[in-house]
């Protein structure tokens, strides 16, 4: 028989009880899913790493003296007028012409997160703007975007961005960093369109949508107050994952010599220069490459822990809690 002492309801203090029935919002719940996981967590540290390491790209030219363009033939090239390798003066080689491998991976770091967040901005604006205005009004409207997007994707984008770096011949740095950003944003917002097409399409049906309607509420106002907040997640996931894509179309197009031009060093063309001179020199080869792998890899992680961590129906919390 239980004894009147279990029998008693417990008695929880007051600031306990409304600890456990306080409410969190979505991005509460989301950054405590996103905690949890250990490898998110590692490599968005190595993304930071990689960050400072591009911030701090004019630091590493000062404290070295090496300038990202200046050659060093006496200090940099062997006797037989190889470049050296990993030493103190050179604390990650040198390349055919003596300059400093370090400082050069610094300023290509600049390059690679600038065009890559750059483009993926751009290309994420344009497909949410067209993604929405198809999905939302339809008719003839959704046809003609449709379709404007499906021809987008078609287009054999590597061979029609070598065909526009020739044929403008874009000499500057800054042009031909604008040309490299607009030519990325151009051939990547389709498909953040197109998904985006699909989840309004789907939104518009809800009953929110039909009440705003009922209530006199315009289009332009519908598709900014309603529809828009409800494509946060989807557009934050898919910006993260155009990153490292762009980051990719950068480097190849530097590596086939039409992407950014020299001066200004890029991992592509260092990976195009270094692929020469592999056998004698191979940290011209491995500097770049592992920096360009450790930085897509982490925006893709980085992309699929924010996509775990903001689906609703994700519980992986500790306990459940």
């Amino acid at each position: 028989m239980s004894s009147l002492s279990e029998l008693e309801p417990e008695i929880v203090p007051t600031d306990v009880a409304e600890r456990r029935v306080r409410g969190r919002s979505p991005l509460q719940l989301a950054w405590a899913r996103f905690r949890d996981d250990k490898v998110a967590l590692t490599f968005l540290v190595i993304l930071v790493l990689i960050v400072v390491f591009a911030v701090l790209a004019p630091l590493w030219a000062s404290w070295t003296d090496h300038p990202y363009s200046a050659t060093f033939p006496k200090t940099g090239l062997d006797v037989n007028g190889q470049p050296v390798g990993p030493s103190k003066d050179f604390w990650l080689g040198a390349d055919q012409l003596g300059r400093d491998v370090l400082v050069r991976a610094a300023y290509g770091a600049r390059i690679s997160l600038l065009v890559g967040i750059a483009a993926a901005a751009v290309a994420s604006i344009v497909g949410v703007l067209v993604g929405t205005l198809a999905g939302y009004v339809g008719g003839w409207t959704d046809g003609f975007l449709a379709r404007v997007m499906d021809i987008t994707l078609a287009l054999p984008y590597l061979l029609i961005a070598i065909t526009l770096a020739v044929t403008f011949q874009v000499q500057s740095v800054a042009g031909s960093l604008t040309m490299t950003i607009a030519v990325i944003a151009f051939f990547s917002f389709a498909a953040t369109g197109r998904i985006i097409r699909g989840q309004v399409m789907s939104i518009k049906q809800k009953e929110f949508i039909e009440a705003a309607r009922s209530l006199g509420a315009g289009r332009g106002r519908i598709m900014i107050v309603d529809v828009l907040p409800n494509l946060v997640a989807q557009i934050t996931v898919l910006a993260s994952l155009l990153i490292p894509t762009s980051i990719v179309f950068e480097s190849t197009l530097s590596f086939l010599g039409v992407g950014v031009r020299p001066p200004m060093p890029s991992w592509g063309a260092m990976l195009g220069e270094g692929s020469e001179v592999f056998q004698t020199a191979w940290w011209l080869l491995v500097v770049p490459a592992v920096l360009l792998l450790l930085t897509t890899l982490s925006f893709n992680l980085l992309g699929d822990a924010i996509r775990d961590a903001m689906d609703p129906r994700a519980d992986r919390q500790s306990g459940g809690k």
